[in-house]
């Protein structure tokens, strides 16, 4: 399929009822069968498509269900490796930052943070500055950086100013993590490719001679079984990868981050804000995101069950809000300013580390009994990870010649038209999150829909559009991923549940009992996930 078809033809097995044809389509020959729908997973899909490979992305839960819709939204170039010396990693990183900055731009969106001089803080003034110079080299910008104590007050009001001699800045970026996810997904189906969320691996498929052939996949939504044979098998399924591992022990070290969600008026930021924590020295950072303001985050052994979603603990709380008084004392913050919390768990490599935060984000590659595991990394470097597990896979893909280097991660896509009636920044910032179906997207609005949903920077169209078009399964898919309501608004956006449940209801042809079950599970998980702990 074409990048100008698929924007008024999505995939059609992403239309109400297209799990139909679920069975014809797992029985066919695939090169790929990957397993895992979060950032990784996705980019593999991505760029195996573009190179001509049948490749399959199944994942058990929603697509970005993981890691890759709780994630800290940073697309970054990983400022603080180059104290650890890890020069290729930030310049890699960098790179692909200004790659997505010029090509997802109203998804990918710069962001400049803004870091306090105080007396006898860590790193220093000196320090700092040589670190950004080499950021900047890196990224072939140049740009000033120390601010005196007068200017760095104007640019970041509200902060603590005991001891404060001035202040950096630097620019980095952020995303909205889980419509970055369905962005490249929908890019790799215009190219061929495939995916179904909610289709969990049972067990893995061997040969005769005890190699990885395949999977026996479980249909969540009917209990159907089917098995699904493909050349390689690869498991892009993060923090969940030794589960899935035959042989070799551990290998990850699952660290949870968890995150606060304050409304925008009570923690104003125009910068993002970092500092270090005053108990352990650690960077924290805030920083305004999708009209509400994100404080994280932490980073500590998550040991619960991996089947059952990270939420945040009552210590983990206690270290982000002590972070937030230090900081912005003046502005007197309370628990009952939060409106929402949330809790992600990162596939690191165990390397002994007795600190969490030391311990590799790069990411690793092993092959073992023909399964080939891709796993840690950052959401930045999504696509240099495809491309290594690419390079990986090609001798278990004999005939298969392409060229692994990097290529555009989005086609383009024409602009959309002027005068529909957008609120200000929405043709940018639709184009950005849809692509090619963006046009398409608004010509789906029924009256009143190209509004902003109150407190959200999102339309009401968007809503309408992923229920019909983007594999909804849950109504946990629609409010806390494809779009970001169950973040931004109080009680998960409880009250504007009417009017979504009036837009989506008929589209995905859920009856009152459907509907009624999926509202009660939704508002159930946001209280014991998304919310203070008891």
């Amino acid at each position: 399929m074409s990048a100008a078809a698929s924007e008024t033809t999505p995939a059609p097995h992403w239309q109400p009822g297209g799990r139909a044809a679920l069975a014809e389509l797992l029985a066919r020959d695939w090169d790929l069968l990957i397993i895992g729908g979060g950032i990784t997973g996705a980019g593999i899909l991505l760029e195996a498509s573009r190179r001509g490979l049948k490749a399959l992305l199944v994942e058990q839960r929603d697509f970005a269900w993981g890691t890759s819709s709780r994630s800290s939204k940073l697309v970054h170039g990983g400022l603080r490796y180059l104290k650890e010396g890890k020069f290729s990693l930030t310049r890699e990183s960098v790179h692909e930052r200004e790659s997505l900055l010029r090509e997802a731009a109203g998804l990918v969106e710069p962001q400049s943070f803004a870091f306090g001089d105080y007396e006898g803080r860590k790193p220093g003034r000196r320090a700092f500055l040589a670190g950004l110079a080499i950021y900047d080299y890196m990224a072939g910008q140049r740009a000033r950086h120390y601010y005196p104590r007068a200017e760095f007050l104007a640019i970041a009001p509200h902060i603590s100013t005991e001891g404060l001699r001035g202040g950096m800045c630097y620019s980095d970026a952020k995303t909205d993590d889980a419509r970055l996810v369905m962005r490249v997904v929908q890019e790799a189906q215009s190219l061929g490719g495939t995916a179904f969320n909610y289709l969990c691996v049972q067990s893995l498929l061997r040969s005769a001679d005890g190699k990885v052939c395949g999977a026996r996949l479980l249909d969540a939504p009917t209990g159907a079984a089917h098995e699904v044979r493909a050349r390689v098998v690869v498991s892009a399924t993060g923090a969940w990868a030794d589960a899935l591992r035959a042989s070799g022990g551990k290998r990850l070290r699952p660290l949870r981050g968890s995150h606060l969600v304050l409304p925008a008026w009570r923690l104003p930021l125009a910068q993002a804000v970092s500092l270090m924590h005053p108990a352990d020295g650690r960077p924290v950072f805030a920083f305004p995101w999708e009209g509400v303001t994100l404080a994280g985050t932490t980073d500590v052994d998550h040991s619960e069950d991996m089947n059952f979603e990270a939420a945040i603990t009552r210590g983990e709380v206690d270290y982000l809000m002590a972070a937030l008084r230090s900081q912005f004392p003046e502005l007197d913050l309370q628990e009952s300013d939060i409106l929402a919390t949330y809790a992600g768990v990162r596939p690191v490599i165990d390397s002994g580390q007795a600190d969490p935060s030391k311990e590799t984000r790069e990411h690793a590659l092993w092959l073992e009994d023909g399964l080939l595991t891709v796993t840690g990394g950052k959401l930045t470097t999504f696509r240099v990870i495809a491309l290594d597990a690419l390079r990986a896979a090609a001798p278990m893909l004999p005939g298969w010649h392409a060229d692994l280097a990097p290529q555009s991660i989005f086609a383009s896509t024409a602009a959309l038209r002027r005068g529909q009636g957008l609120p200000a920044g929405q043709a940018e910032r639709l184009q950005g999150r849809y692509g090619a179906s963006a046009q398409a997207l608004i010509g789906c609005a029924h009256e009143g829909e190209l509004d902003l949903i109150p407190g959200t920077a999102s339309i009401w169209a968007q809503l309408r559009w992923a229920a019909r078009h983007e594999s909804v399964q849950r109504l946990e898919d629609l409010l806390l991923r494809r779009l970001r309501i169950g973040l931004q608004l109080r009680a998960g956006g409880a009250a504007i549940l009417p009017r979504a449940r009036a837009i989506c209801q008929p589209e995905l042809g859920w009856d009152d009992a459907r509907w009624d079950a999926e509202q009660a599970a939704y508002l159930a998980l946001l209280n014991t996930h998304y919310s203070l702990p008891a």
